[in-house]
């Protein structure tokens, strides 16, 4: 094998695909990259078994092979050398590196022994920007959570159907959903749904999130492949791809209240704001309680800490409907804050004990429900 690369290009190349390598001890040949030279393309590939990406761009490749590489020693050393191009040749099992002034070896593991990126058949696939697709999986994925009694929960769950997608995440204290309308329906000749590993999706955000360009999404029963697309050739190709957690998600459509008892409309920041200040003083429990007024359009905000002391305060908005006392995890409220856009926000409620729901007041394609703690 002989490639010749830019520097900044196979920098580019590892950073991407290290990220995949499994810190394994069983199975230490996970610690390590493949890099492939095929085609006129050179090929890094990763994965934990779960969990595999590949990396691939067009360049100067005199004679075709394969070798594999600790990913730590390898990235530590591209990392040092200058912008310019490296040579890379392999003979029995040693890889020799040519960078202006650097010569190095370092040695190689057999490929027969790295795990085969999985094949998907590329069957039906749907097309969406790689921005709009990131940006609206980071609004919901921090909320799922790892579980073994209830896996469908450790991911998040997807919805395509022909006019929009869905994309929902839960660990049953509090609940994002968000809608992606389609402004052109799509060629898709039947809906389908699954439920994504929280890791593939953070990956997926991490990788993809910043990229001018579209993912091509292939389905298939038990894994998903994530295909990055730029028109320019001289961009890399990027292929990620994950298994699907089992399991039928949980039918969260019922605990969305249809209406509302309660509605208070307050600007963002003031409301994050209030909310940071009495989570001081909110306990173990994270516990702040609200006083919500109607007729006066405030709602009041307290917390106390047996060891720290206690905080009052107050906040004017718009509001309607009944006069409601409740008290909310102060974390999983800044959460769902945090995560909408616009510069007011809805909080609907129907009483001290049933959830409570977040939405932005100029987007109906998000709403994020959590529960109240009970008031003592």
């Amino acid at each position: 094998m002989k490639i010749i690369i830019l520097q900044e290009k196979i920098k580019e190349g590892i950073q991407i695909v290290e990220k995949i390598c499994s810190k394994s001890l069983s199975l230490p040949i996970l610690n390590n990259i493949l890099l492939r030279a095929e085609k006129n393309f050179i090929t890094l590939e990763a994965t934990d078994l779960e969990l595999g990406i590949s990396w691939s761009y067009l360049t100067k490749i005199e004679e075709e092979g394969t070798a594999v590489l600790p990913s730590k020693i390898l990235s530590s050393f591209i990392n040092f050398l200058p912008p310019k191009p490296i040579i890379f040749l392999s003979k029995d099992q040693v890889l020799f590196i040519e960078c202006e002034n650097y010569k190095t070896k370092i040695k190689t593991l057999n490929p027969e022994e790295f795990p085969l990126l999985p094949k998907i058949t590329e069957e039906e696939s749907f097309l969406i920007n790689a921005k709009t697709f990131c940006q609206s999986l980071s609004q919901v994925v921090d909320f799922s959570t790892l579980s073994t009694s209830k896996p469908e929960i450790s991911g998040i769950y997807f919805s395509f159907k022909k006019d929009q997608i869905t994309i929902t995440a839960t660990d049953t204290f509090r609940l994002g959903e968000k809608k992606i309308f389609l402004k052109i329906p799509s060629s898709l000749k039947k809906e389908y749904s699954f439920i994504l590993p929280q890791k593939t999706a953070r990956e997926l955000i991490n990788i993809f999130g910043e990229k001018e360009g579209e993912i091509k999404i292939y389905f298939t029963p038990n894994q998903i492949l994530f295909e990055f697309l730029n028109e320019e050739i001289t961009q890399p190709k990027i292929k990620l791809i994950s298994r699907l957690i089992e399991g039928e998600f949980p039918n969260y459509q019922e605990i969305i209240p249809k209406k509302y008892e309660t509605q208070i409309t307050l600007p963002k920041n003031e409301f994050l704001n209030q909310i940071k200040i009495a989570a001081i003083f909110s306990g173990k429990t994270n516990e702040i309680k609200f006083k919500i007024i109607p007729k006066e359009n405030k709602i009041e905000f307290s917390s106390q800490n047996p060891d720290l002391g206690e905080h009052q305060s107050s906040l004017t908005g718009k509001m309607k409907g009944n006069a409601v006392d409740i008290a909310f995890n102060c974390k999983f409220l800044t959460d769902g804050i945090l995560n909408i856009k616009s510069q007011d926000i809805i909080l609907e409620l129907n009483g001290e004990d049933q959830a409570g729901v977040l939405k932005p007041s100029d987007d109906p394609s998000y709403i994020y429900i959590v529960m109240p703690i009970k008031i003592s």
